[in-house]
């Protein structure tokens, strides 16, 4: 099993470039298809609201056009220079992140970039794309962070681990990639609910099954789960965590806080994650 179709965010960012490259070079190592959508900004749902806003939305898009068709013609040249067979490119009136969950529900991933504050792009944007994008697919996604490049992902890989049907999810998502990985690392955070056997051990059994080299790590229960997950990342040396996002209802996650988004903000690593 491997990715067969692949969606990557396309925009005139500063880390477009990094993005598009790892896309297409997973695509053509999958064989897969991939497609690269960039948005007008322009909500499928602006025509139901005030002429007043449809109007500046499309002021905005006109002079967006021209920087989006600078980007679709980077990643067209970046897919043929990494030898990807099968590639389109797509432009869509709508906002990036409904845009991705959307044409995400007909691939088998989603790759975007985390939320740059300083890039000025960011400020057009009805929120951050990888939290909506996450909680609008229903296919896992895959965030690579601003704050350095990572020219290969997935040697070493985390796997956060707690039982979840969140986490289960990305687990069945992640699996092309923890395949091919020299070392999964199932950390796991006590007290945790085994059923017969030692925390993890059920997990690393199914993975193995699944030709999945892996070793459990259980935990000590942390203040902060999100803070020690990136911990543990720096004293595994992983390149990627695998892990469910959003176990908690949007609106706890909101008010309290949670590991997703604790991800989200500070992720020094890229992150898979599943809904």
């Amino acid at each position: 099993m491997c990715y067969k179709t692949i969606v990557v965010h396309v925009d005139h960012s500063p880390h477009a470039g990094a993005r598009i490259r790892y896309a297409a070079q997973l695509a053509a190592r999958c064989g897969a298809h991939l497609v690269g959508s960039a948005f007008s900004g322009i909500s499928r749902y602006a025509e139901a609201g005030s002429t007043m806003l449809l109007t500046r939305q499309h002021e905005r898009r006109g002079n967006h056009d021209h920087d989006h068709d600078t980007a679709l013609a980077r990643f067209d040249a970046i897919a043929a220079a990494a030898g990807v067979a099968s590639h389109e490119r797509r432009y869509a009136d709508d906002e990036p992140a409904g845009g991705l969950a959307l044409q995400g529900r007909y691939a088998d991933l989603v790759i975007v970039s985390q939320t740059d504050l300083d890039d000025p792009a960011a400020a057009h944007l009805a929120g951050p794309v990888p939290a909506q994008v996450v909680q609008g697919s229903a296919r896992p996604v895959l965030v690579l962070p601003h704050v350095r490049r990572h020219e290969t992902i997935g040697g070493r890989i985390m796997l956060a681990w707690d039982g979840s049907l969140q986490a289960t999810r990305a687990v069945a998502g992640a699996m092309p990639l923890l395949r091919d990985a020299g070392l999964v690392a199932i950390v796991l955070f006590q007290p945790f609910e085994a059923t017969g056997r030692e925390p993890g051990t059920d997990l690393a059994l199914y993975l193995a099954r699944q030709g999945v080299r892996c070793e459990v790590h259980v935990e000590p229960s942390p203040i902060d789960d999100g803070a020690a997950l990136l911990a543990c990342t720096d004293c595994l040396d992983a390149d990627l965590i695998v892990m469910g996002a959003y176990g908690r209802p949007r609106l706890r996650e909101l008010v309290l806080g949670g590991v997703t988004e604790t991800l989200l903000d500070r992720m020094t690593v890229p992150v898979l994650m599943a809904h």
